[in-house]
């Protein structure tokens, strides 16, 4: 077998390093050990068949061996041989098998019968009256052949007669076969039993690993709770363990991590808000052109970091922790839209933008949710469309009602995303710090907090183009349950 038919078999079974399936990896080392001892039981069980077989024969060929030295009688001048034709067509034609014999005496010169049966093997010391029992062939017909040595005459000149009878080992291969059907038709039943009941036994004691991996598998990335397998083994319990430790740790990291982030920006909020009323002070009292400019890049920068530092905290809420601790209630997302857009029109109107509501569907749209986190949420897709839509452009606000679901869509048909963006730009701006435009205004963090909050409200948020140009971003959350 060539080296790549071996790989392919190997991975076939499933014993690739790296790709091994313990299901499969039990299941082959126990299937092979009973395919190798039920091979191992048919061998023994045919041999020892075939013995007893030959034990059988071997009494039925000395025994008809007897009975033809019975029938060569020695007399003064010679032997007698009292064999009548009906007794040796009776002895000659065997239903079920071919039986050979001869007579010769002394050993080797024949008397009677058929002259072609093979001579018994040397010995040492030959023992009258008793059967020799040896394989040869007539014909080329494989037999099985009994000797037997007998004295006649009187004891002042002993002679010996050799008496073999031989019979086509047909029979006791028949025999052999049968005996080998029997035993090995209920001990392939037998071991068939057992190969399924240990098939279900390695499911069952499998199944609390599969029921692990579908809990890993189902846990949302930013699911760090301990996994609970109380009722699985001891082992899957051990390996839960060290998995809620792990994660435990990972936990704690985070956590860390998220609380110096928002440590850090409340402690950023006060001195840039100080440094922006400076700055702004500054430019009132600045007389010189080129110290205004510098002055005004001062406070784009701190205007910026402002945001930044406020977009983080709006991070750190949206986190879940955070989200489980602020609570949720039940409110109408309609009402909620209208408000957070009338809120937006003045600095639309400031970047001449016409920004207007579509509420001609007056069904409430109650949620279950956290109405600061849903306000965050308008903010940041109201005014990603108003900033980037361009002077004169039009953004529309729309909520409805999708089947069990309720739906807000905020478009613009400014230009959309750029074409260097890429074609996955849909989707890549909403990670963290990626901005598909290269203006000095987003810092890259608005979509990541819409996509937190949506996902943190089990829904779902995205982008789609708008012909001939525009931009289209959809939530979706799910409605309330009475």
């Amino acid at each position: 077998m060539t080296p790549a038919r071996w790989s392919a078999l190997q991975a076939r079974l499933g014993l690739v390093p790296g790709r091994r399936s313990l299901h499969r990896h039990l299941m082959w080392w126990l299937f092979i050990p009973q395919l190798v001892l039920w091979i191992a039981a048919a061998f023994v069980t045919y041999s020892v068949a075939a013995r007893y077989a030959n034990l059988a024969i071997d009494r039925s060929l000395y025994q008809s061996s007897r009975a033809l030295a019975q029938q060569v009688k020695p007399i003064d001048n010679g032997l007698m041989i009292d064999f009548p034709k009906a007794a040796q067509a009776i002895l000659e034609t065997d239903p079920d098998d071919r039986v050979y014999y001869m007579v010769s005496t002394p050993p080797g010169q024949f008397i009677l019968g058929n002259n072609t049966l093979p001579p018994p093997p040397p010995i040492p010391d030959v023992q009258l009256d008793r059967p020799y029992f040896y394989d040869g062939l007539v014909d080329e017909v494989p037999v099985r052949v009994a000797a037997l040595y007998l004295a006649y005459g009187d004891q002042a000149s002993p002679q010996r007669m050799l008496v073999q009878l031989a019979k086509s080992r047909a029979s006791r291969e028949e025999l052999a076969r049968q005996i080998l059907i029997d035993t090995a038709l209920p001990l392939s039943a037998l071991i068939l039993l057992m190969s399924l009941i240990v098939w279900g036994g390695i499911r069952t004691g499998l199944a609390p690993l599969a029921r692990l991996q579908a809990v890993v598998e189902d846990r949302a990335p930013n699911d760090l709770a301990p996994i609970e397998l109380e009722a699985a083994p001891q082992e899957v319990r051990a390996l839960a363990r060290a998995v809620n430790s792990l994660l435990a740790q990972v936990h704690e990291n985070v956590s860390t991590q998220r609380r110096f982030i928002s440590n850090a920006a409340h402690q950023l909020r006060t001195p840039l808000a100080g440094l922006k009323s400076q700055v702004e002070l500054a430019l009132s009292e600045a007389q010189d052109p080129a110290l205004k400019a510098r002055l005004q890049r001062v406070q784009e920068s701190a205007t910026r970091a402002a945001h930044l530092v406020g977009q983080l905290l709006i991070l750190a809420r949206a986190e879940p922790e955070s989200a489980a601790a602020l609570g949720r209630r039940h409110f109408d997302l309609g009402r909620l839209v209208r408000e957070v857009t009338a809120e937006q029109v003045p600095r639309a109107l400031q970047l001449g933008v016409d920004l207007g509501v579509d509420d001609s569907e007056d069904a409430a749209l109650e949620i279950l949710g956290n109405g600061l986190l849903i306000r965050e949420v308008l903010v940041n897709l109201i005014d990603n469309a108003v900033r980037y839509a361009g002077r004169g452009a039009s953004v529309t606000v729309r909520s409805r009602r999708v089947d069990t679901q309720a739906e807000v869509v905020v478009e613009d048909d400014g230009p959309g995303l750029p074409a260097e963006a890429g074609p996955d730009a849909h989707e890549r701006v909403f990670e963290r710090f990626v901005r598909a435009s290269h203006d000095s205004q987003g810092c890259g963090l608005g979509l990541a907090i819409v996509r937190e909050i949506v996902e943190r409200h089990a829904g779902q948020v995205h982008l789609e183009p708008v012909q001939p140009h525009g931009l289209r971003a959809v939530v979706r959350l799910p409605l309330a349950t009475s």
